[in-house]
C-alpha cells in the first residue's frame, strides 16, 4: 500500500513540474515548493486555498528549465474575505474554552489564482510541505494538514477532491456547488457547508414554474459548474413543463466575438425571462456587453455565484439586472467578524506583500512609487470607513460557510480527542492523520453559533436552504438585495418553495409580473396541441369536441362527460343533458294535442246528430248499432294518442301501446261488420236467399267481441312476458338524452299492429267487392276510401316510424292514429252528415230506395 501511495504521488508531482530524486536515504524536489501566503502554524494545522487573485499569467513550459512560479494578478476582496473568516473562527475555536480545549489550531492558506493547475499545485503543498529535502528513507510521510477548506469554484474543487482523495483527507469546501461532487466513488473524502446544485436547480425550476414562466433562455459558464447546474436545471424544468428556448456557454476568456454572438441570441429570442447559472468572473463580461448594446426589459434570475455580488451591483450595468430574482445561500450573522475584518493591516505582518496588495485594491492607493497615478499609501487609512464588500458584515452568505466549514473540522477534532480520553490504548500518532479525521467528520453533528445544524448526508453535502433574493432600488440610489422567499428542502415538497410575490419588483422596476411563453395559455374548454417540430411549450389551443371539456387552464387534453352529461357551450363544465320527450306545452305537443280533441269532439258531434236522427232512413239503414259502436270506439282512438304527449312513465308506456291497438282493432271490426252487413244485405236481396238470419245482431256483436278479445289476449301477453317500459336513450344522440318508451318485447308490437293490419286488409278487400252493389244507402265505396286511406297511412307509419328521431317518433305514430282516425270519420260518416244536415229532403225511405227501384226496372 505505502509502494502504491508512493507512485501516485510521484506520478502527480511529475505532471505538475516536480521532479523527486530517490537516493538511498534523501529526497530533494527539483522545484521550489509553493508557500502559504498566509499562515500560523499550531499544534494541529488546517490548509485553505481560496481565488485570492482573479487571474494567473500562464507560461508555456520548454521543459528545458525549472519552471517559475505562477505569476498572479487582479485581487480578490471577496476572496480574502474568506480567508479572514477562517482566520476569525480558528481565532475564535483558539479563545474558546469549550471546544478544542489545550490544543491550538494552525492554518496554511494558499491561492489558486483562479486556476485549476494552481490550486493542484497549491492541495500537493498542503499535503507535503514546505521543506525542498527530506531525510526520510521511504521519501514518505503523513500530510502537514488534517483537513483542507476549499476551492471556491467547482471546477479547480474537482481536481483538488481528485487528489486528496486518494490520501484519504478530508476536503470541504464554501462555496463549490456543482452536484457531480456529491459522487462519493469518485470524491471519497469530500464535504461542503453549501448545498448541491442539484437542490438549487430544483429550486430554480420550480421558481419559474411559480411564476408562470414556461418559456426561458439561459446562459451559462462553460465549466463543471454550468454545464452541471444547467443540465440538472433542465431535467427538472422538464419535469414542470418549462421549455428552454436557447442554452449558451460562455467563459471569461472568450474572445469579444463570442460574447457578442451570445448576446444576439438573447436579442433575438422571443423569451423575456434569462437564467443565468453563471459564476461571477463570467457573468459581468456578459453583462458589460449587455449593457453596451443597451439590451433592456430581460428578466435575469441567477444562480447564488453572482447574485448577491455586491461587486456586480455596484457597476454602471447593474441598473440592467435591476429587478432580477435568484437564491442565495441563507445569511448569517457572525458576532465580531466585521470588527476582526476591519483590523487587518500590513503593519501586522510588514514581510507579507499579500496583506499590502490587499490594502492597495481597497484604498485605490500603492506603497511603491509608481507612474500608475495611484495616490500612496499612508498606512492610516481606516478600513471601517470604507463601504466595500470587504467590511460589508450584512451579507455573509457565502463567508458563513467558511465559518462553517473551520468548525466542522474543529468539532471532527474534538470528537477524536474525547473518545481519545476514554481509550487507554490510543495515542497521537494513530488519530493524528486525516484518514481518522474523515471518519469522525462523516458522523458530525452540531448546531453553529448561527443557529444552523451542521451534518452531512452521505454523500457530503448539507441541509439545501436558500433565500430567494431580488434586486430592488434602495433609498440612497443604491441598489439591495431584498428578501422575499425562501427555499428549505427539509420542509414537505409542496412547502419547500415559499415566496413573497407582492414585495418583489419586476424587470425595469415594474410592479408587474413579466410573461415569459412560446404561447398563450389555453383557457379552459380548450387543449393544447403541440406545434410540429417544435418544444412542447409551443402549442396551438383547439377547442374541445361536443361532449368533451377541459376545466383547467392549459389542460394537454379534453375529457368526455358521462354518459348522462354534455359540455355547456363554453366546454369548460359538463351539465346535465337536456331529456327530450312530445309534452304538451311545446308547439308540436299542443297542435297534436288539439287534433286529438278536435276529433273526439267531432265524434261526439257526429254521434249526438246520429243519436237525434236515430229514427231517419239514413241512420237506419246502415245498422245504427254498429255505427253508434264505431263511433265511440273512434273516439277512444282519437283520445289514445294522447297517452302518447308527455313524460313518459311506467304506466302509460303500457296504457299507450295497449290502448291504440284494442281500439283500432274495435274500429276495425266495427268497420268489417258494416261491411259483411253490406254484403249480407245485398244477399237477400236475392229470391230465396236469407243470409241475413246468420249475420243478425247477436252475431254482429260476437264477432266484434271475438276479433277484439283476440287483440286483447295478444296485449295481455305482451304487458306479461316483456312489456313497454321508460327507456332513457342516450345512444341516438349524444347532446341529449331522449326519453321514450322501449317496446319492451318487439315481437309483441309487431303482433299488435300486424293484426290490425290484417283486419284492415279484410275490410278492404270485403269493402271493395260491395263498393258498386246497386242501393242508394251502400257504405261499400266509402269503408272502401276510408280503408285505402287507413292503409296507406300505416304502410307509409313503418318507414317514417324507423327513420324519425326522438321525439319524432312518438309523433309520427300520433299523426298516424289521428290521420287514419279522421279517414275513418270523414269518409264513413261525412256523407251521411251531409243529408242529415244539409238534404233533409233526402232522408227518406222512398228516396233511399227510389233509385233502386228504377234500376231494378
Amino acid at each position: 500500500m505505502a509502494l502504491r501511495t508512493e507512485s501516485l504521488l510521484l506520478l502527480l508531482l511529475v505532471v505538475h513540474g516536480k521532479f523527486i530524486s530517490v537516493p538511498a536515504k534523501v529526497c530533494r524536489l527539483l522545484r521550489q515548493p509553493a508557500l502559504p501566503i498566509l499562515s500560523a502554524e499550531k499544534d494541529i494545522n488546517i490548509g485553505a486555498i481560496f481565488t485570492l487573485h482573479t487571474s494567473a499569467v500562464l507560461k508555456m513550459h520548454p521543459f528545458s528549465s525549472k519552471p517559475g512560479p505562477t505569476t498572479c494578478s487582479s485581487f480578490n476582496l471577496r476572496e480574502f474575505k474568506f480567508a479572514q473568516t477562517l482566520i476569525f473562527a480558528i481565532e475564535e475555536i483558539n479563545n474558546s474554552t469549550e471546544l478544542l480545549s489545550g490544543v491550538s489550531l494552525g492554518y496554511k492558506i494558499y491561492d489558486a489564482c483562479n486556476n485549476v493547475a494552481q490550486a493542484i499545485i497549491s492541495g500537493m503543498a498542503l499535503m507535503n510541505g514546505n521543506e525542498d529535502t527530506l531525510s526520510n528513507e521511504s521519501c514518505f510521510r503523513p500530510p502537514t494538514v488534517l483537513a483542507i477548506v476549499g476551492e471556491s469554484n467547482s471546477s479547480p474543487t474537482m481536481g483538488l477532491a481528485s487528489v486528496v482523495g486518494p490520501f484519504s483527507i478530508p476536503l470541504i469546501s464554501h462555496f463549490a456547488t456543482c452536484a457531480c461532487l456529491s459522487d462519493r466513488k469518485r470524491y471519497p473524502s469530500f464535504f461542503r457547508t453549501i448545498p448541491s446544485d442539484y437542490y438549487q436547480s430544483r429550486a430554480l425550476a420550480q421558481l419559474v414554474k411559480h411564476f408562470g414562466w414556461t418559456w426561458v433562455g439561459t446562459v451559462r459558464s462553460r465549466t463543471d459548474y454550468g454545464n452541471n447546474g444547467i443540465a440538472a436545471f433542465g431535467a427538472a424544468a422538464q419535469q414542470e413543463g418549462i421549455c428552454i428556448e436557447y442554452s449558451e456557454a460562455i467563459v471569461r476568456t472568450d474572445p469579444q466575438s463570442q460574447l457578442l454572438k451570445t448576446v444576439e441570441v438573447i436579442k433575438k429570442a422571443t423569451s423575456r425571462v434569462v437564467l443565468a447559472f453563471m459564476s461571477l468572473g463570467d457573468f459581468s463580461p456578459l453583462m458589460k456587453v449587455i449593457a453596451q448594446q443597451n439590451i433592456t426589459g430581460l428578466q435575469w434570475v441567477g444562480s447564488e455565484s453572482w447574485i448577491t455580488s455586491r461587486i456586480l451591483a455596484e457597476t454602471k450595468e447593474y441598473r440592467f439586472l435591476s429587478g432580477a430574482v435568484g437564491f442565495a445561500v441563507a445569511n448569517a450573522k457572525l458576532d465580531g467578524l466585521r470588527d476582526f475584518l476591519v483590523n487587518v493591516h500590513p503593519n501586522q505582518q510588514p514581510k507579507n506583500e499579500l496583506l499590502k496588495e490587499f490594502w492597495e485594491t481597497a484604498f485605490q492607493c500603492s506603497f511603491r512609487n509608481s507612474r500608475s497615478g495611484k495616490v500612496d499609501c499612508s498606512g492610516s487609512e481606516s478600513l471601517a470607513e470604507l463601504k466595500i464588500e470587504y467590511t460589508d458584515a450584512s451579507e455573509l452568505r457565502i463567508a458563513s460557510k467558511v465559518y462553517m466549514a473551520v468548525y466542522a473540522i474543529a468539532h471532527t477534532i474534538h470528537n477524536i480527542l474525547k473518545d481519545l480520553k476514554s481509550s487507554t490504548n490510543s495515542s497521537k500518532g494513530e488519530w493524528a492523520t486525516p484518514q481518522k479525521v474523515l471518519e469522525y467528520m462523516r458522523d458530525v453533528n452540531f448546531s453553529a453559533k448561527t443557529g444552523e445544524k451542521i451534518f452531512f448526508d452521505a454523500s457530503g453535502d448539507p441541509m439545501a436552504r436558500y433565500d430567494l433574493v431580488n434586486w430592488q432600488p434602495a433609498e440612497n440610489g443604491g441598489l439591495q438585495f431584498k428578501h422575499v422567499g425562501i427555499y428549505d428542502s427539509s420542509l414537505p415538497s409542496k412547502q419547500c418553495l415559499q415566496v413573497d410575490q407582492k414585495h418583489i419588483v419586476w424587470a425595469g422596476n415594474s410592479g408587474q409580473l413579466p410573461v415569459s411563453v412560446c404561447s398563450e395559455s389555453c383557457l379552459p374548454g380548450t387543449r393544447k396541441a403541440i406545434q410540429k417540430g417544435r418544444p412542447v411549450c409551443c402549442y396551438d389551443c383547439i377547442p374541445c369536441a361536443e361532449g368533451e371539456i377541459s376545466n383547467e387552464t392549459d389542460s394537454s387534453d379534453c375529457f368526455p362527460c358521462d354518459l348522462e352529461y354534455w359540455s355547456n357551450e363554453s366546454k369548460d363544465r359538463c351539465v346535465l343533458k337536456v331529456v327530450e320527450f312530445l309534452s304538451y306545452t311545446e308547439i308540436m305537443g299542443t297542435v297534436l294535442s288539439i287534433f286529438s280533441s278536435i276529433g273526439a269532439l267531432l265524434t261526439t258531434m257526429v254521434y249526438f246528430v246520429f243519436y237525434l236522427h236515430k229514427e231517419t232512413p239514413v241512420v237506419r239503414a246502415n245498422n245504427s248499432e254498429l255505427s253508434f259502436l264505431l263511433l265511440f270506439s273512434l273516439a277512444l282512438c282519437f283520445l289514445c294518442s294522447l297517452t302518447f304527449i308527455g313524460q313518459p312513465t311506467e304506466w302509460s308506456c303500457m296504457l299507450r301501446h295497449t290502448a291504440f291497438g284494442i281500439t283500432f282493432v274495435l274500429c276495425i271490426s266495427c268497420v268489417l261488420g258494416k261491411t259483411i252487413v253490406v254484403l249480407m244485405a245485398f244477399k237477400t236481396t236475392l229470391p230465396g236467399n236469407n243470409v241475413m238470419k246468420w249475420f243478425g245482431p247477436l252475431q254482429q256483436r260476437l264477432c266484434i267481441v271475438s276479433l277484439t278479445s283476440i287483440q286483447v289476449i295478444i296485449c295481455v301477453l305482451w304487458l306479461t312476458i316483456s312489456p313497454p317500459f321508460p327507456h332513457m336513450n342516450l345512444e341516438h344522440y349524444r347532446e341529449r338524452i331522449i326519453l321514450e318508451c322501449s317496446l319492451g318485447s318487439a315481437i309483441g308490437f309487431c303482433a299488435v299492429l300486424g293484426y290490425i293490419g290484417l283486419l284492415a286488409f279484410l275490410c278492404f278487400v270485403l269493402a271493395f267487392l260491395a263498393r258498386k252493389l246497386p242501393d242508394n244507402f251502400n257504405e261499400g265505396k266509402f269503408i272502401t276510401f276510408s280503408m285505402l286511406i287507413f292503409c296507406a297511412v300505416w304502410i307509409t307509419f313503418i318507414p317514417a316510424y324507423v327513420s324519425s328521431p326522438g321525439k319524432f317518433t312518438v309523433a309520427v305514430e300520433i299523426f298516424a292514429i289521428l290521420a287514419s282516425s279522421f279517414g275513418l270519420l270523414f269518409c264513413i260518416f261525412a256523407p251521411k252528415c251531409y243529408i242529415i244536415l244539409l238534404k233533409p229532403e233526402q232522408n227518406t225511405k222512398k228516396q233511399m230506395m227510389g233509385k233502386s227501384a228504377s234500376k231494378t226496372l
